[in-house]
């Protein structure tokens, strides 16, 4: 198993999340909370219609991945747990109707502006 050298420096990682795939959004939770795991920072921006992804009461939040692999509600609480850093469209949760007072604890509103100007050298994803 490879890896990480002492003292090394990892990059950080944005993954944006483009669509409302609950596929998509557990494998950003999964690859995030891998890179937190190995020290980095990590942040996952619900971008648009992704919004939706965030709220608690969607069937998807419960919805199986398979034997063995934790639920979209499971790996959200996970990630969050090991310090990635979930943001939310402010104009995708005003569209899906989605108030920010529902969301999980930890997880946070912003904009694209605002994400792309704190990059900080972040690699940056599209998932």
């Amino acid at each position: 198993m490879p890896r990480v050298s002492p003292g090394a420096v990892l990059a950080g990682l944005t993954i944006i999340v483009a669509g409302n795939d609950p596929e998509r959004f557990h494998a950003a939770l999964a690859i995030a909370a891998a890179n937190a795991a190995l020290g980095a920072r990590s942040r996952i921006y619900l971008h648009a219609a992704a919004a939706v992804l965030a709220d608690r009461a969607s069937p998807a939040m419960r919805g199986s991945q398979g034997d063995g692999v934790p639920t979209l509600g499971e790996l959200l609480d996970e990630a969050l747990a090991i310090g990635v850093a979930i943001i939310v469209c402010q104009s995708g949760l005003a569209a899906a109707e989605i108030s920010a007072e529902t969301l999980t604890s930890g997880i946070a509103t912003g904009g694209l502006i605002e994400l792309l100007s704190a990059l900080d050298g972040d690699q940056l994803l599209m998932a």
